[in-house]
């Protein structure tokens, strides 16, 4: 775990621990700067294809999760909302492109992040048809392709991912069937 700052970030104070709202938190004494340690956040794009129903994945290529499959995915830039941000990752990492209002919110993570403490993930999904390019591996991506539901079972995934993945194919599946054709 990232060790806890010993200075305060806007005055230059050694910090104090002081209780506060039920913890011990760094606080400074002559600005009264109170030092959260909050999640980073972060936020990515699965693309979803109907034929076959398929998710769209990357193999990270860099820790955390190096060698394993996942959604492509980020963290944020201090100045962007979590939907632009997963739709640059999802650019940066596959080549493709969407629209923000294309990405739909589908669910978050809670996940141990890279320097200890955690790491807020969320998550995005928007359909194979919305997207332009074609998947190509790009930033921390090793590779990329679509798995079908039978294929995750298997592939080396990210932890607690499968079910997302295997939700936003159901999803698609579902959509099919609600159609459905007349008789």
């Amino acid at each position: 775990m990232t060790a806890a700052p010993a200075y305060c970030p806007h005055c230059g104070t050694m910090l104090e621990k002081r209780q506060r709202e039920g913890r011990l938190r760094r606080f400074c004494p002559d600005c009264e700067w109170v030092v959260y340690r909050n999640p980073d956040p972060a936020a990515g794009v699965l693309v979803v294809r109907e034929d076959p129903p398929s998710v769209l994945l990357v193999k990270r290529s860099s820790a955390p999760a190096a060698g394993r499959w996942s959604l492509p995915a980020g963290y944020l830039e201090w100045d962007e909302p979590a939907r632009k941000a997963a739709v640059r990752e999802l650019r940066e990492e596959t080549t493709l492109s969407v629209a923000p209002e294309d990405a739909s919110l589908v669910s978050t993570r809670l996940r141990p992040g890279a320097h200890g403490g955690y790491t807020l993930v969320v998550i995005y999904m928007t359909p194979a048809t919305a997207v332009d390019g074609t998947p190509t591996a790009g930033s921390d991506a090793a590779a990329v392709r679509y798995f079908e539901r039978e294929e995750l079972g298997p592939a080396a995934l990210e932890p607690d991912y499968r079910a997302v993945f295997e939700d936003a194919i159901d999803a698609v599946v579902d959509d099919q069937g609600a159609g459905g054709s007349p008789s």
